[in-house]
């Protein structure tokens, strides 16, 4: 599934392209994704000018003179930029035509994302609940630590809980807790404020190096320029299960936790 550095990628792909541009048109193939795809969007969307490409947690919000179109790129789904015309293929179900020739692509082979309209979006029901950006100064290990006090919850699950703060997903979970030496198992409110000072510089520290590297290719993610990133290259932790730790050499172990996989090294995360 892309996560939040997949995502920024994207959106640092696509958006010189897109802002300024004015829509010709929209081509929609396929309705059915994760909610439909708003049988006006056409309407609404033709003629307009895009005027910026934002992301909100994984939600790219690209937005136009009147609304903007939000979009959730889902466990498979990618945006990159074809020529306007270019036959489409199969599960790429949705096309942006802009009056420079380019059109953004959308493909979505298990259809789990999203494209939906709002005049507001940054209130839509989606967006609301959410917590601060991993990458600005709302977020920090104070806040890590007030709200954990009571959580008995396991660590990973509660960094990953995206009204604590947005965009910490499984991989950068893993090795952001890998970095800080936390076991993912440990209760929340167990670990102290010094601990997650640390984490939370980690996890900025992690993020802001896959965006850097164009985020993590793993299965079917490709930035909006249609290449793969480069993080997966420094993964410690994620998908090494059972295999010798990187910086210790110890095995390390993989557990469910919140019914995902993670994966930590018994020796150096305590």
């Amino acid at each position: 599934m892309p996560e939040l550095p997949e995502v920024e990628t994207t959106r640092r792909g696509i958006a010189p392209h897109l802002e300024g541009q004015r829509v010709s048109r929209v081509i929609v193939r396929d309705r059915r994704l994760r909610w439909p795809i708003p049988e006006d969007l056409d309407i609404r969307l033709s003629g307009q000018k895009i005027v910026v490409v934002e992301r909100r947690a994984k939600y790219l919000l690209i937005q136009a003179e009147v609304g903007t179109l939000i979009s959730h790129l889902g466990m498979s789904g990618n945006l990159r930029l074809v020529q306007a015309g270019l036959p489409a293929l199969k599960h790429e179900h949705v096309d942006i035509e802009l009056e420079s020739g380019l059109a953004l692509r959308y493909t979505d082979p298990r259809r789990f994302g999203a494209m939906l309209w709002s005049l507001d979006p940054h209130n839509h029901e989606l967006l609301t609940r959410l917590g601060p950006e991993p990458l600005t100064d709302l977020f920090d290990g104070l806040r890590l630590y007030e709200l954990s006090r009571g959580r008995s919850m396991a660590v990973k699950p509660f960094i990953m809980d995206n009204a604590v703060v947005v965009g910490v997903g499984n991989i950068y979970a893993t090795e952001a807790l890998f970095a800080a030496g936390i076991d993912p198992r440990r209760e929340a409110k167990s670990i102290s404020k010094a601990r997650y000072i640390k984490l939370a510089i980690e996890i900025k520290r992690i993020l802001a190096a896959a965006i850097e590297r164009g985020g993590t290719t793993l299965r079917d993610f490709i930035g909006g320029d249609g290449q793969p990133g480069y993080f997966q290259q420094e993964l410690f932790a994620y998908g090494r299960g059972e295999k010798p730790c990187k910086v210790c050499g110890t095995n390390m172990r993989e557990v469910k936790l919140g019914q995902r996989a993670s994966v930590y090294c018994p020796k150096c995360q305590k």
